[in-house]
C-alpha cells in the first residue's frame, strides 16, 4: 500500500484543486450535480463569507503519488457550540476514493485539528451553518441530486462507520406529485386559518420590494423557527445580508410565499425554486465562457419538470395552527401553472412530524435519507 500524504490547503491553486476534486471523482456518475465553482470558491474566502465571523476552518487534500485522492474540511462553529453546549469539530466537503486508508487519514487530521482547539467530538458531514449542505446520503442513490443537497457514493457509509462514527441525526426527503387541483381540505384549512388568526399572503415580486418592506426579518423568522432543529447556528446580521444577496437574487418570486399577521409581521415563509440540476450538469459548474446560458434558460423557463422546496418556516407562536397550509395553498397553483411534475422537499428531520404531515394531503413518497454522524475524540 502506497503512503498517503495529507496536506493543508494554503494557496489559491490548492483551493481550486480542493473544489475540483469532487467533480473529477464523480465525472461518470449520472446523478451527481456539481456545485457552482465560483460559489464554492467564495465559501472559503475568509473575507467574503461571513460565516468566518463565528467559525474557523481548515481544508486538507490527500495525495498518493502526487495525485489528489481525497479532501476534507474541518470547521469549528463557536456560536453553534455555545448554543448547544457542545465542543464539536465539524467535517464537511468530505470526498475520497474507495480506500479507507485515505478517508480515515483525512478524518484523523480533522480530529487532531479539533482536539488542538479544545474539541472533544467529531461531527459530520455538515457545513458552517444550516444553510450549507449537510447529511451523508444513505438512501436514494438512484435519484438526481438537486443543487441544494449533497450526493455521495454508497461506499462512503462503510468508510464512516468503520471509522467508529455513529448516527446522531437522520433527515428524510419526499418527492411530491402536484395534483391537477389543490385538495379541498387544504383550501378549507387555509380559509379557516386566515380568518381565525387574521393572516394574509403578501405577494412580493422582487428583491428590492422584499428588502424595503421587511429588511431581513425573514431570516429572523428562520432563526426563530429552526432554533430547535439539529445543529442550529444563529445567524449574524452580516450573514443575513450575505445570504439575502446570494439567494434572493436568483429566485422566481412566484415561488416565494410570505404570510403576515395584522401587524404586518412575517409569521410564515415558503421558498421554492426550479430544479436547475440538469443545467448545472451541462455547465460543469462553470459560468464561463458559456455555462451561464443553460442556467439562465433554466431559471427563466415557462415550464419546469421539477421544483425544489427549500424552506418552510413558521414562527414558533404560530406553529401547529395550520399556517403551513397557507404556504402550500399559495405555492401549488404556481406549480400547476408551470406544469411541475414533481416537487422535491428539502431534508426534514425524521422526528419532525409536523413538517412531514404537510405532505400527507398530496401524492408523495419518501425517497431519500441522509445522516449526520458523531464520534468522541
Amino acid at each position: 500500500m502506497k503512503d498517503i500524504e495529507i496536506r493543508e490547503v494554503k494557496t489559491h491553486k490548492e483551493l481550486k484543486a480542493f473544489i475540483e476534486f469532487a467533480n473529477e471523482l464523480y465525472r461518470d456518475c449520472p446523478n451527481y450535480c456539481p456545485p457552482l465553482f465560483n460559489d464554492e470558491m467564495a465559501v472559503f474566502d475568509r473575507k467574503e463569507n461571513p460565516a468566518y465571523d463565528v467559525c474557523e476552518s481548515v481544508e486538507y487534500l490527500a495525495y498518493r503519488d502526487g495525485k489528489v485522492v481525497g479532501r476534507i474540511c474541518g470547521i469549528v462553529n463557536r456560536v453553534a457550540n455555545e448554543h448547544w453546549k457542545v465542543k464539536k469539530v465539524r467535517f464537511g466537503w468530505f470526498d475520497f476514493i474507495d480506500d479507507e486508508s485515505v478517508s480515515h487519514a483525512l478524518l484523523d487530521k480533522v480530529a487532531q485539528w479539533g482536539k488542538e482547539r479544545g474539541m472533544d467530538c467529531l461531527n459530520g458531514p455538515v457545513g458552517f451553518t444550516d444553510l450549507d449542505h449537510e447529511g451523508l446520503l444513505i438512501e436514494g442513490f438512484e435519484y438526481l441530486a438537486p443543487v441544494a443537497s449533497l450526493y455521495n457514493y454508497p461506499y462512503y457509509i462503510k468508510h464512516l462507520e468503520d471509522y467508529g462514527l455513529t448516527k446522531e441525526n437522520d433527515w428524510i426527503e419526499f418527492q411530491i406529485t402536484p395534483p391537477a387541483e389543490l385538495p379541498e381540505r387544504v383550501l378549507r384549512i387555509k380559509n379557516i386559518v386566515m380568518d381565525r388568526y387574521h393572516l394574509r399572503v403578501d405577494k412580493v415580486h422582487d428583491v428590492k420590494t422584499l428588502l424595503k418592506k421587511y429588511k431581513y426579518s425573514f431570516f429572523d423568522l428562520i432563526d426563530q423557527s429552526y432554533s430547535v432543529l439539529y445543529n442550529f447556528s444563529p445567524l449574524t446580521q452580516r450573514q443575513k445580508e450575505y445570504y439575502s444577496n446570494y439567494y434572493f437574487s436568483i429566485l422566481n418570486f412566484d415561488f416565494v410565499s410570505i404570510i403576515v399577521n395584522e401587524k404586518n409581521e412575517i409569521v410564515g415563509l415558503g421558498v421554492s425554486m426550479p430544479d436547475i440540476s440538469q443545467a448545472v450538469r451541462k455547465s460543469g459548474g462553470k459560468m464561463l465562457p458559456f455555462g451561464w446560458f443553460p442556467l439562465l434558460r433554466a431559471l427563466k423557463a415557462k415550464q419546469y419538470d421539477a421544483i425544489d422546496m427549500l424552506i418552510i418556516a413558521v414562527r414558533p407562536d404560530y406553529q401547529g395552527k395550520g399556517v403551513n397550509s397557507l404556504i402550500l395553498a399559495e405555492q401549488f397553483p404556481y406549480f400547476i401553472k408551470y406544469g411541475v411534475k414533481r416537487v422535491e422537499t428539502t431534508s426534514i428531520m425524521e422526528t419532525n412530524w409536523k413538517n412531514q404531515a404537510n405532505w400527507e394531503m398530496f401524492p408523495h413518497k419518501q425517497h431519500k435519507r441522509r445522516r449526520a454522524y458523531v464520534k468522541q475524540i
